[in-house]
């Protein structure tokens, strides 16, 4: 696919990357809102961690999950 500009993409691949980006996000904002809202005790590592791990991070939403299913610990 390198080398490809988005008008050579058909239409079918571009609601595919579109839906993929729009997943990704929502799933990078919704741990990112619970990291805000949850006390640092109850996040595995730094939350300084995870911040850049999150964002920065090109991670098809393997970060957020991450967080998700490892980054939080359980209620006690």
């Amino acid at each position: 696919m390198a080398g490809k500009k988005w008008s050579d993409l058909s239409q079918r691949t571009r609601r595919l990357i579109i839906a993929g980006a729009a997943v990704e996000t929502s799933l990078k904002a919704a741990a990112l809102i619970d990291m805000k809202r949850r006390p640092a005790g109850e996040i595995r590592g730094s939350k300084w961690m995870w911040v850049p791990a999150l964002t920065i991070v090109n991670s098809a939403g393997l970060a957020p999950l991450a967080y998700f299913l490892w980054g939080r610990r359980r209620g006690q």
